[in-house]
């Protein structure tokens, strides 16, 4: 068995203060194999999203802390933080992000841009992660004059243009039909099982969940079900 990729101990994270705190979690520990796929559950304001947050290194909980590759992320910070969340996540949401008035090409090749890559590298990655998603002949068209589908694979390909370790999907087809979501996820998990990406999807959808290979289940704060196809 692979060494966990991201470990979380006895996180928790409070907002406010005195008779206005709220406890969006309460103390969540668990762990993240390489290559898994994994979906956080819960309603609103179950802590889902508030998770996801720490885990991408978003933000910074309260107590507790994130193991990311045997390295405390806590020790991360300024320059070292930013590369390591451009390096090493992508992350793709329900509302796509994009700038409509650019280029699909453009959108798609902003973390590279802000990463410091040059303009002709850039080009190179950008064109072969719209043909991983089938949309390089949408290279030049604007975003605002894409389908919904074909604007979520541009965030999938901007997602994926810095080749990261692990992907968070947000709601990912949350915004999408079902037919258009059904290939959303079919190229997201055929993402998680060709290329090993690690897998972590924030959903209140309990079919995009049961296709992970597990599921943590948030409630309130708290972990209630860490559940496996091993252990179904």
């Amino acid at each position: 068995m692979s060494d966990p990729i991201i470990r979380a101990v006895d996180l928790r994270k409070s907002y406010g203060r005195g008779q206005s705190r709220f406890d969006a979690l309460r103390g969540v520990s668990f762990d993240i194999l390489e290559g898994e796929s994994v979906a956080i559950l819960g309603k609103s304001g179950s802590g889902k999203s508030t998770l996801m947050h720490l885990l991408a290194l978003l933000d910074a909980p309260t107590s507790g802390s994130i193991v990311l590759e045997g390295e405390d992320a806590a020790s991360l910070r300024g320059a070292r933080l930013n590369s390591t969340r451009n390096k090493t996540f992508g992350f793709v949401f329900q509302q796509f992000f994009l700038t409509p008035g650019a280029s699909g090409l453009d959108n798609v090749t902003l973390p590279l841009k802000i990463a410091g890559v040059g303009a002709a590298e850039r080009k190179r990655r950008g064109l072969a992660a719209l043909d991983q998603l089938e949309l390089v002949d949408k290279a030049r068209n604007k975003a605002v004059n894409l389908s919904g589908g074909q604007k979520q694979r541009v965030a999938i390909a901007r997602a994926l243009v810095n080749d990261p370790r692990i992907l968070f999907a947000d709601e990912p087809t949350g915004n999408l039909d079902s037919k258009t979501g059904a290939v959303v996820e079919d190229i997201l998990f055929g993402l998680n099982r060709e290329h090993g990406i690690t897998l972590i999807v924030v959903t209140h959808d309990e079919d995009l969940a049961a296709r992970c290979d597990r599921q943590l289940r948030i409630r309130d704060g708290l972990l209630v079900d860490d559940a496996s196809e091993a252990a179904a």
